[in-house]
């Protein structure tokens, strides 16, 4: 039996949209479960859409989310030749033909579906009359001679038998008249290339499936097998686009998804293992399968992918999602200095609590990030006559305290309590306000030991509070 060998083929026209994420996932896993190869296929014979920082990012995407790709990334530009060569044995053995329809008789072609409400198919015009009827100003295209008669099956590993009438199948172009081959045919001649044993990709390519069928048929090749995978929809229904708010790993990385969380997110849209949802790589890997894959689209839902994220920034190791916070803060936001990681990393174990994403850990440890207290404006103006007496008697009191900890503060603030005649909140919420600038945060314990004596000795005596 052949070694299973997958691969993901993007092209580098935008940034790696989620879904060709997804698709990338699968067949690495697949492979990785089946003992096989995954490979990287960079389709850029799009010559003016694609860009090199497309390909790099798609590069940079993959490596961020975790999946590797066996050897060097395979570049289709540099296999033209190949491609051309495989047209012309097409071409030799009856398989293909040279098309001399002008532009205008294919519009005119096009039109008249249109009028009829029925689907465009070229009228293989050209099929069978002979090179000496051909038109000498006209520069040809070549077509691939479709099969016209009967049926065609496709044994789906995720859809199951696919049955479609050969006569829908156009006599598709394989050579454009500038000479420069189309996607089924380069697709086709890569896999072949490649040794590809599955091809697993979205649902949107079947029609592409059943023409590089004929393609792979003509020319005698072992065929691969096939896996449509159903596309990801929008919350709302619609099929997600590239255009769609959260649609890039950029969009995550940005607002603090971990790649863990996230690849778990989508191991999970459009897959499943009995009730299982929290998987490591590992388990990914070896539990992975086709069979699992669903029939129908998923919906990308965001407060899911929140969700997922909460548990690993609670679950996972806590120098782990340090070096993620540390790492995310230089890249989006602004990098940390040196003398405060160690209150951040000695805060995680409270700053983390309710965070949903790496920008709200940020967030919540802002009060330490930053040197001087940024004031709610609505907040400070809580602070009257009262609060300000709680804050001085504190500071008082706190002046004495050698090393701050809950059990040396905890009879200090009972004290105010009782001698302020208030409650916790009437200690606690002017004194949250005077150290971070704000009434909402972590604990006031939490806050105090954290920033040090020094540092709330001297944020309790801001001018601002007095």
């Amino acid at each position: 039996m052949k070694k299973v060998a997958t691969r993901f083929a993007p092209s580098p026209t935008g940034p790696l949209h989620i879904g060709g994420v997804r698709t990338a996932l699968f067949n690495w896993l697949y492979s990785k479960n089946q003992n096989g190869s995954f490979y990287l296929r960079i389709e850029d014979t799009d010559k003016e859409r694609s860009k090199d920082k497309y390909k790099n990012q798609i590069i940079q995407s993959l490596k961020w989310i975790g999946i590797n790709y066996d050897g060097e990334e395979y570049v289709q530009s540099k296999k033209i030749e190949d491609h051309i060569k495989v047209v012309n044995e097409l071409l030799k053995k009856g398989y293909a033909y040279k098309c001399y329809c002008s532009s205008e008789e294919i519009e005119e072609q096009k039109k008249r579906a249109k009028q009829k409400k029925i689907p465009y198919i070229y009228n293989r015009k050209w099929r069978d009359k002979k090179e000496a009827d051909a038109p000498k100003d006209i520069k040809p295209v070549i077509r691939f001679k479709s099969k016209i008669d009967g049926t065609s099956v496709l044994k789906d590993l995720v859809q199951g038998d696919v049955e479609i009438d050969n006569n829908a199948i156009e006599d598709f172009i394989i050579l454009r008249n500038d000479g420069t081959p189309t996607y089924n045919l380069s697709a086709s001649v890569d896999d072949h290339l490649m040794n590809m044993t599955h091809i697993i990709r979205g649902d949107d390519h079947k029609i592409n499936t059943f023409k590089q069928i004929q393609i792979y048929q003509a020319m005698k090749w072992e065929l691969p097998s096939f896996a449509h995978i159903p596309l990801i929809h929008t919350i709302e229904g619609k099929k997600l686009s590239k255009r769609d708010k959260a649609s890039t790993l950029d969009d995550y990385s940005k607002i603090g998804i971990m790649p863990d969380a996230l690849r778990n997110y989508l191991l999970r849209l459009g897959w499943s293992n009995k009730d299982k949802e929290i998987f490591t790589l590992d388990e990914s890997i070896k539990y992975f399968n086709l069979e699992g894959i669903g029939k129908s689209p998923s919906k990308l839902d965001m407060s899911r992918i929140l969700s997922m994220n909460e548990h690993y920034i609670k679950n996972i190791d806590e120098n782990n999602l340090f070096n993620q916070l540390i790492a995310y803060c230089k890249l989006y936001k602004s990098e940390i200095k040196p003398d405060k990681k160690d209150k951040i990393k000695n805060s995680l174990i409270f700053l983390k609590n309710k965070a949903k994403t790496l920008e709200d850990i940020f967030n919540n440890g802002q009060y330490i990030i930053l040197d001087e207290v940024n004031f709610n404006q609505d907040d400070i103006e809580l602070i009257d006559d009262k609060a300000k007496k709680v804050i001085s008697d504190f500071s008082a009191k706190f002046s004495r305290v050698d090393k701050p900890s809950k059990e040396t503060l905890e009879p200090i603030v009972s004290e105010l309590i009782k001698s302020n005649d208030t409650n916790f909140k009437g200690v606690g919420q002017p004194l949250r306000i005077a150290l971070t600038g704000s009434k909402f945060g972590p604990g006031i314990y939490d806050i105090i030991i954290s920033l040090g004596k020094e540092e709330v000795t001297k944020r309790l005596t801001n001018k601002k509070l007095s």
